[in-house]
């Protein structure tokens, strides 16, 4: 089992680092200038993804009454932006790429500087769980590792080796979707028990909605063509499963139900963002759009 499991966080660093490197491959200085000094679309983005997004995740499990284990999962996935699942959720639905993966790294990367105290305030405001205390500095490098440089690498050689990026993307984009459908496969296995035992609970409706929610509140709160407002919708859909999982382990000792019910969230949430995203990209590969 533990050999399975890092087997299984070796091939999510790929999956991680081959989206971003794809997301790179694909984008252009220019137009990734073009999103980061977009400052209504900045402004719009963090604060879907840094105010409302938490609040429905305090909302939604207050709602549902969901039990304490539940409601904490519900809290730390909502808390926690910047999935790099939202890229990939971009590409799927032929969207934004290049302004998806430029704001999911910043979200991610502000992500975990902000996700601590906004947890804490939550479940200290709802008397829920305990004091959350994590590793800024070692959020922040994973974030840096694992999304940033791989998409900075992408973009330069984009830049300066035009040809050479063209001829890779093909297959870091293979890469990308081989690994993604591994890592989900791997979720639902590797936690199977625990989400099977969640079956007909309120917390698997709670993660859909949530990410439904969260789909919509990023699509509004975004600016430009729909290309680039669906593709923000993904990217808050989304949540960055890293901090969660930090917390868990450093807060809540790894508790079995509260790791139960953060897989099943965020396999719920996908559930939801998917068929959005499959939607969108069958619209725009209809007749009449290029």
């Amino acid at each position: 089992m533990g050999t399975l499991h890092l087997l299984f966080n070796a091939v999510t660093v790929i999956f991680i680092a081959a989206t971003m490197f794809t997301a790179g491959l694909g984008a252009t200085v220019a137009a990734l200038r073009g999103a980061l000094t977009n400052v209504p679309l900045l402004t719009l983005s963090l604060i879907a993804n840094m105010v409302a997004v938490p609040l429905l995740g305090w909302g939604i499990g207050a709602l549902l009454s969901l039990p304490t284990a539940s409601f904490i999962a519900l809290v730390l996935v909502a808390s926690s932006p910047g999935g790099p699942f939202g890229t990939k959720l971009a590409m799927v639905q032929k969207g934004d790429v290049v302004a998806a993966g430029a704001l999911q790294v910043l979200l991610a990367a502000i992500g975990s500087l902000t996700f601590a105290p906004t947890v804490n305030g939550i479940l200290t405001a709802a008397k829920v769980g305990k004091g959350i205390s994590l590793d800024v500095g070692a959020l922040v490098q994973t974030v840096a590792l694992l999304q940033l440089v791989p998409f900075v690498i992408g973009l330069l050689l984009r830049r300066y080796a035009a040809l050479t990026a063209q001829a890779w993307h093909p297959t870091a984009a293979a890469v990308s979707n081989v690994t993604f459908l591994i890592v989900l496969a791997g979720m639902l296995l590797g936690n199977w028990r625990d989400v099977v035992a969640l079956l007909g609970s309120r917390t698997l409706l709670a993660g859909f909605v949530l990410a439904a929610a969260a789909f919509a509140v990023g699509t509004l709160l975004s600016t430009g063509p729909p290309v680039r407002r669906t593709a923000m919708g993904g990217v808050t859909a989304v949540r960055n499963a890293g901090p969660a999982l930090a917390a868990i382990g450093i807060a809540f000792a790894d508790q079995p139900a509260i790791l139960g019910a953060l897989a099943a969230a965020l396999l719920s949430g996908l559930a939801a963002a998917l068929p959005i995203a499959t939607l969108l990209s069958s619209r725009r590969s209809g007749p009449g759009n290029p």
